[in-house]
């Protein structure tokens, strides 16, 4: 466990993170964190959003067949991804 101090920021109380959990769950300024209350216990963890297909769908580009590469469709298989 780490201990760290609190600062103040402007009307705020703000919280160091450690650089092994900012390395190690690839983060940067901006980046969003789950943060949870319990009693005297708060859990900030990585805050992973994953996509719903609705929102992939809404991301690919109208001409998406035109951007296909020749011939890739027709490669044979190298590893398991039959």
């Amino acid at each position: 466990m780490t201990t760290t101090a609190l600062r103040k920021a402007g009307g705020s109380l703000t919280l160091t993170v450690p650089a092994a959990f900012v390395r190690q769950n690839r983060l940067s300024a901006g980046s969003p964190v789950a943060v949870e209350v319990a009693g005297a216990t708060l859990t900030v963890r990585a805050a992973t959003s994953r996509l719903t297909l609705a929102q992939l769908l809404k991301g690919t580009p109208r001409n998406a067949k035109k951007m296909r590469v020749p011939g890739w469709d027709e490669m044979p298989a190298v590893g398991r991804e039959w």
